[in-house]
């Protein structure tokens, strides 16, 4: 078996079996590999209840002590059981899973495991998985596998079909040679492929994370530093002299620019009218400012003649985009002549203003991965924005740059990453930072709260909906999975909507969002919520980058624990951009000090720089055994701050080989050279929304 062979070819594998494959994208063998546990179960020995200490993760052996009690709320069956042993007494919580009345025996000592939470003066177990002492004893002192499943898909069952795998899988040779794996410390990728899956013991899972991690490090830095190489001797071929239509825009806007926008838009100013074609980043926080300066050096090409594009990585919030320009060129009689381009637009839509950008009638195009398309031609594209970059990827940027002679390429991100990260990931391009943020804007108020604080969240929420505004719930899920024990206690948001039915007022109208949801209903439910049509949106980290809804003063994440303090202040984001004062809720599942410690970070500072800092100080690359936590970079399996030495390390070996071989030709290198083509479209890309 090889990479491509047919996930078919496994033993037990038949249509049915290929059909849930196909919902997870895994058709082949290679793609079933590479579908990296989510996370790990490590069964400890089992506790006395007087030792189930909250928000930590245990087993407990314990009989049950009273009869089952089950009651309905809504299109929820809550069953409650008591159990106990000689130090105490627990309660159980299981939602729909009435089955259980039957199958618990009263008196009969069982294994219960997982998240312990304190409720008041007693303990509380909500969806433990259940266990007999023999089950049990059989899996105590391993580290098995969660991987991402589908209704109908256990996670026994993609055990056991990567085990088969792996023990029928031909390894393709080792492309790095044995002195530059032991100088880095890197075990083989053969080992590594089969400690992530089945890793003996922690040290194992750690060594085949780092190599793996390195990997994609490497190749991505690679062509970063190789692309950086290019656009140095690329001379400017759309030279733009300063124009009047900026500076008559910025005196008629409403406001005066901070001195880290004046700062940056000289910069910007600077790329534009010198000898090489522009390549700069623009970092700065949510609401400081970044779009106006763009649109500053978007105007400058019209002004000059040529066309500028404009590309985000949602449809909404590239149709937000386009509304705005719209607004500014009938208020302020600007040079613009814009056009909207994207996926979900008729054909006749398409053609007609793909002729426009042809034909030069259109001098600003705004849109989606739309833009990069083929058939797109433009007649004078000199300058290129795109707003989140990371969201594309290298190659999308290369392709769209490639539509005209050379254009200059300016990159808006809101993702705080801290320099000594962001001027190695972003390598190939200069790097601009607006570090201030406008006068007058309110502050965001935060809290950081246990579970047993969600009433309260629930009033707070529905006040705000009655004085007329919008919130959000995150969730870390997108469906509950009663397989997945060690993310049992994870809330997930297609269970968690219709939970906040039943505890939020009847006229409050709610909706969840996230990503395994077709394009065109992700945008639906954006514009409806933009529109004021949903009061409460339920939803994953989708939403952190592309809505801008000035409505929305609540943010409540669930589970606050599990995401990287940059990934929470990203979605804080979201509120805070209009004129009422806006709240951000963290609810954290886990109780321990350190964690709570951790959260309180984003409750001192509303500061996304200062936050991404203290984020890389805290994690360190020992947190294995959760999800990744950070979503800015969506490299397969790096996360770039608990990754962040590793990160370094991949850096200067990139560095150290482009010195001595910049052209891979030594033979010793001929593998990795192959490799590193054959991988450029898997690892230098990273996946869009």
């Amino acid at each position: 078996m090889d990479k491509d062979t047919s996930i078919k070819e496994l033993k037990g594998v038949g249509e049915k079996t290929q059909k849930l494959f196909g919902r997870l994208n895994i058709r082949t063998v290679g793609e079933l590999l590479a579908s990296y546990p989510r996370g790990y179960e490590s069964y400890g020995e089992p506790v006395e209840i007087s030792r189930a200490a909250p928000g930590e993760l245990c087993a407990v052996r314990a009989a049950v002590s009273g009869i089952p009690n089950e009651k309905k709320a809504g299109r929820l069956h809550i069953l409650n059981v008591t159990v106990s042993d000689s130090t105490g007494r627990l309660f159980l919580t299981f939602y729909n899973m009435s089955f259980l009345k039957k199958t618990l025996k009263k008196g009969v000592f069982y294994i219960f495991r997982g998240l312990v939470l304190s409720r008041g003066n007693y303990a509380l177990m909500e969806q433990p998985r259940i266990f007999s002492p023999e089950e049990y004893r059989g899996l105590a002192g391993r580290l098995l596998p969660c991987y991402g499943l589908t209704k109908g898909l256990t996670n026994q069952a993609m055990q056991k079909y990567v085990r088969q795998a792996l023990s029928f899988y031909t390894f393709e040779p080792e492309y790095y040679d044995s002195a530059f794996l032991e100088k880095n410390g890197l075990i083989s990728g053969r080992n590594a492929l089969e400690n992530l899956h089945f890793p003996e013991e922690e040290s194992a899972l750690k060594e085949a994370r780092d190599r793996l991690v390195f990997d994609e490090f490497f190749a991505f830095l690679f062509y970063m530093r190789k692309n950086k190489e290019f656009s140095e001797r690329l001379p400017n071929s759309h030279p733009m002299p300063e124009m009047a239509e900026p500076a008559r825009f910025l005196e008629q806007l409403p406001y005066a620019l901070t001195e880290a926008q004046k700062r940056v838009w000289a910069e910007i100013r600077e790329d534009l009218q010198g000898y090489s074609c522009m390549n700069r980043l623009v970092q700065g926080d949510v609401g400081s400012g970044k779009t106006i300066v763009a649109l500053l050096a978007l105007l400058t090409a019209a002004e000059n003649g040529y066309q500028g594009a404009l590309m985000a990585p949602t449809e909404v919030l590239a149709r937000q985009h386009f509304e705005t320009v719209c607004a500014y060129v009938k208020q302020y009689d600007l040079a613009f002549r814009p056009v909207f381009l994207s996926g979900s637009m008729s054909a006749s839509e398409k053609k007609e203003n793909c002729r426009r950008i042809e034909s030069g009638e259109a001098n600003l195009v705004i849109g989606t991965h739309a833009l990069i398309q083929e058939k797109v031609r433009y007649k004078s594209l000199a300058l290129v924005v795109t707003d989140e970059q990371h969201r594309f990827g290298v190659r999308q940027r290369e392709r769209l740059a490639g539509k005209g002679d050379v254009p200059h390429i300016l990159v808006m991100s809101a993702t705080p990453i801290p320099r000594t990260l962001a001027i190695i990931l972003y390598g190939d391009l200069h790097l601009s930072v607006i570090d201030e943020l406008p006068t007058g804007r309110l502050p965001i108020k935060n809290c950081v709260v246990n579970t047993s604080w969600r009433p309260k969240a629930y009033q707070f929420i529905a006040g705000e909906v009655e004085k007329g505004r919008q919130a959000y719930v995150i969730c870390p899920k997108v469906e509950g999975d009663l397989e997945d024990s060690d993310e049992i206690s994870m809330e997930n948001v297609v269970d968690y909507a219709e939970k906040l039915k039943i505890a939020l007022p009847s006229g409050i109208n709610i909706a969840y969002l996230h990503g395994k949801l077709r394009s065109g209903d992700k945008n639906r439910i954006m514009e409806e919520f933009a529109a004021r049509r949903i009061d409460v949106l339920v939803s994953t980290t989708v939403i952190e980058v592309g809505i801008n809804v000035p409505n929305a003063t609540v943010m409540m994440v669930e589970n606050a624990e599990r995401f990287g303090l940059a990934q929470l202040h990203q979605l804080r984001g979201r509120v805070g951009r209009g004129e009422h004062q806006s709240y951000c809720i963290f609810v954290s599942g886990n109780e321990k000090q350190e964690t709570m410690e951790r959260l309180q970070i984003l409750n001192k500072s509303n500061d996304g720089f200062f936050i991404a800092s203290e984020d890389l100080k805290l994690r360190g690359p020992g947190e294995l055994l959760g999800i990744r936590q950070s979503g800015e970079f969506s490299f397969r399996l790096g996360d770039i701050y608990a990754d962040a030495q590793v990160l370094r390390q991949a850096s200067d070996a990139v560095d150290l080989l482009l010195r001595e071989d910049p052209e891979l030709a030594a033979p010793e290198n001929a593998l990795l050279k192959r490799h590193l083509e054959k991988s450029r479209a898997e690892t230098v890309d990273f996946r869009t929304i």
